[in-house]
C-alpha cells in the first residue's frame, strides 16, 4: 500500500449524501477486526470486501496495512488520563497500573482478541513494532510522567530509569496472562500483582 491523503478537491467532490470519513474509518476497522476475531487472514481484498470501501478510500488513511491492524487492534483502549501530582504516589500508580479496567495493563476488549492481539504481533515483527510506535507507547506516556514527577518530589530515586521501571510493573501483568494463562480479575493472579509490584517499588523508592 502506499501513502495518499484527501486533498481539497476530494472534499469538495463529497456529495451531502456520502458517508463522513468517521463513518469509513469505522467500515474499515470494523471489517478488520471481524477478519481478527474470525483468526482469518487479513488482506486488503477482504477488507474492502467486508468494508464497502474502496481501495483508494482505504488508501488515504493507512499507509500500509500493518499500520491499519495496529489500529484495529487497539480498538478498545485508550490513553490514559495524567496521574496526580501529589497524594500517595505508590498508591497511585498501582491503582493506575492494576486498579481496574481502565488501568494500564487492562486488556480493555474480549479476552480471545488479546490472545490474538499476542499472536499476531509475535508472529510479525513490522506489526509488533508498527502497534508499540502508535499505540502502546502512548499509553506509557502519563505513567512515565507521574514516575518523574516522584523523582522530583524526593520519593524516588534521582538514578531511577523510568521506562525500565514502567517495564517491570508491567511486565509481572503480562506474565501472568500470556506465560502462566491466569487472569487478571483472579484472586491468587492480583495477589501476585500486589506483591511483584511491592517489590519492585521498595527498589524504586529513595
Amino acid at each position: 500500500m502506499t501513502t495518499a491523503t484527501t486533498t481539497a478537491g476530494d472534499a469538495t467532490r463529497r456529495g451531502p449524501g456520502r458517508p463522513r470519513d468517521e463513518e469509513l474509518d469505522g467500515q474499515i476497522i470494523a471489517a478488520t477486526l471481524a477478519l481478527i476475531d474470525a483468526e482469518e487472514e487479513v488482506t486488503v481484498a477482504r477488507v474492502v470486501t467486508g468494508s464497502g470501501v474502496s481501495r483508494a478510500a482505504l488508501y488515504r488513511r493507512w499507509p500500509s496495512l500493518t499500520t491499519l491492524i495496529a489500529a484495529a487492534l487497539d480498538v478498545g483502549r485508550t490513553v490514559p488520563p495524567g496521574l496526580p501530582d501529589d497524594g500517595d504516589l505508590r498508591a497511585t500508580v498501582f491503582a493506575a497500573m492494576f486498579g481496574g479496567p481502565t488501568s494500564v495493563t487492562a486488556v480493555g476488549y474480549p479476552e480471545a482478541r488479546f490472545r490474538q492481539r499476542i499472536r499476531l504481533v509475535m508472529s510479525d515483527r513490522a506489526l509488533q513494532k508498527a502497534y508499540w510506535t502508535s499505540h502502546v507507547a502512548l499509553r506509557r506516556v502519563p505513567m512515565e510522567t507521574a514516575l518523574r514527577s516522584g523523582i522530583e518530589r524526593g520519593t524516588l530515586r534521582a538514578d531511577l530509569d523510568v521506562a525500565a521501571c514502567f517495564d517491570a510493573l508491567a511486565g509481572a501483568a503480562y506474565y501472568q496472562v500470556v506465560v502462566r494463562g491466569d487472569r487478571f480479575d483472579d484472586a491468587a493472579t492480583r495477589a501476585r500483582l500486589r506483591a511483584a509490584f511491592d517489590v519492585v517499588w521498595r527498589g524504586m523508592e529513595v
